[in-house]
């Protein structure tokens, strides 16, 4: 029988499968097309402190081989989070992750520190949200920056605390270093691609922000490069994601050096597709011989 859990830090997933931050909401509607409970777990849509409504003007734009994204954190703030969505994420049986994003490392904080004292098992810390007191530029841009942010989060929690990746980083590898040097018991790479779109009818951004987040199979081949030179240069787990559509891609990330995999932009082309590639990897598994995962992991 082949075996698909995976330990990921001190966490066991019963199989490498976990929805992204931002495409699976709170699990809520998705539950009502598919038992979510067979999914290794989910990474709730990204809380800040304070309630966000989001970005203004067009939010989703498809592009020749996946979206871009300009939602800008809608999202129900931290309290909003734990009086009205807590009750039910709390109760799955699967690993409960939650995505921290913020405009001031002080936020960070303390979004971290009401997230704490409930009942789930991991915090993603969202670093590609703007740094408002430098100017607007992402804490996951510069090292030195992240490093901050990072070390106060680790210092404000017990939880599992695993640090999600921009690409837009000017140095992915050193930052994942970073990362490990302050106590991340992970790391999750990698975010959206900053892009752009033109109406030519128009003449004009199809954004109102001008940028926006590329995601989708485009920025797989990058993505799968990025966790590829991460895992060879930490020790600790990684989480890879960028592209996946199918459950080859996931193998690729494995073999790349990922312990679980995240889906994204999938989610919204086929609603079940999480439970289409738990079904593809084991298929694999037993064509291939694998009775863990192990076997393969970073093997390239």
């Amino acid at each position: 029988m082949s075996n698909l859990e995976v330990k990921f830090s001190s966490l066991k997933f019963k199989n490498p499968v976990v929805m992204a931050s931002g495409t699976f909401g709170f699990g809520k509607e998705y539950s009502e097309i598919y038992d979510i409970e067979k999914l290794g777990g989910i990474c709730s849509k990204g809380l800040t402190l304070n309630k966000k409504n989001g970005n203004d003007g067009v939010r989703i734009h498809e592009t020749a081989s996946g979206m871009m994204n300009s939602v800008g954190l809608e999202n129900p703030g931290t309290e909003g989070f734990v009086k009205n969505e807590l009750n039910y994420f709390k109760n799955l049986d699967l690993i409960k992750i939650v995505n921290i994003g913020g405009a001031t490392i002080e936020d960070y904080v303390k979004s971290i520190e009401i997230i704490s004292r409930e009942d789930i098992d991991m915090i993603e810390l969202n670093i590609s949200c703007p740094n408002l007191k430098e100017g607007g530029m992402a804490f996951g841009i510069k090292d030195n920056v992240a490093r901050e942010v990072i070390r106060q989060a680790r210092s404000a929690t017990k939880l599992p605390l695993v640090v999600k990746l921009s690409p837009n980083a000017e140095d992915i590898v050193k930052m994942a270093v970073v990362c490990e040097e302050e106590g991340a018991d992970g790391i999750s790479l990698v975010n959206t691609f900053k892009a752009m779109a033109i109406d030519i009818r128009k003449r004009k951004n199809i954004f109102k922000n001008t940028y926006a987040g590329l995601s989708g199979p485009a920025i797989k081949p990058i993505a799968l490069r990025m966790v590829h030179e991460v895992f060879k240069n930490v020790t600790i787990p990684v989480m890879g994601m960028g592209g996946v559509v199918n459950y080859e891609d996931a193998i690729e990330f494995i073999m790349a050096g990922a312990t679980c995999i995240q889906i994204g932009t999938a989610n919204f082309i086929n609603p079940r597709i999480g439970l289409e590639i738990i079904a593809g990897i084991e298929k694999f598994m037993k064509e291939e011989n694998v009775k863990s995962l192990d076997e393969i992991r970073g093997i390239v």
